[in-house]
């Protein structure tokens, strides 16, 4: 009887220290390797796609075809729900572009891309317009906040936000683009 008991003993104890240990592995696999990391955005095309105008009444639409490529340096994928991108000019809402869900793979690039109408007799209407006229170059702020799950090695599944701001700068008569865009992760 003793000897067992000293057998079972060990036994449980081999088994917690087995335990521990893949614990504090699978700990340090997640804040080391797995921890989520920020994507990278990058501007890949803005396309002028239509332009209406009408002088009286005054209306302006200008159509943008936008696609960002997202390079995910993360060893899980990013699976993300329906969105919505919303476009300002110095501070007025002048679009809304829908972004359909999908998933970006694990270390991998994704295109992302929507087809934005601009409103411009928001645009016409702001303060800042005249002088960005006579300047020739047009700013705007391209916002997308996506919520979805981190999903690594198909067992650890992570809430996630993702969201991205787009600084894009416009040039009409040369057709120049510019674009500076961050993305900051949330949990």
């Amino acid at each position: 009887m003793a000897k067992s008991r000293k057998g079972l003993k060990i036994c449980c104890g081999v088994t917690a220290l087995i335990i521990i240990i893949l614990i504090v592995v699978a700990i340090i696999l997640f804040f080391t390797v797995f921890k989520p990391k920020q994507p990278d955005l990058t501007l890949r095309s803005v396309t002028l796609q239509n332009i209406k105008f009408f002088p009286l009444p005054f209306f302006l639409n200008v159509s943008l075809g936008i696609t960002l490529t997202v390079d995910n340096p993360n060893y899980g994928s990013l699976k993300y729900k329906d969105s919505t991108t919303y476009v300002t000019y110095h501070g007025t809402d002048i679009a809304e572009a829908p972004i359909h869900n999908d998933t970006i793979p694990a270390r991998g690039t994704h295109d992302i891309s929507t087809n934005v109408v601009i409103e411009g007799g928001k645009m016409i209407l702001n303060p800042s317009f005249p002088g960005d006229l006579a300047a020739g170059m047009f700013n705007f702020t391209a916002s997308t906040t996506l919520h979805g799950k981190a999903i690594a090695l198909k067992i650890l599944k992570i809430k996630v936000k993702s969201i991205n701001n787009c600084d894009i700068s416009i040039v009409p008569l040369t057709g120049n683009v510019s674009a500076v865009c961050t993305s900051k992760l949330k949990f």
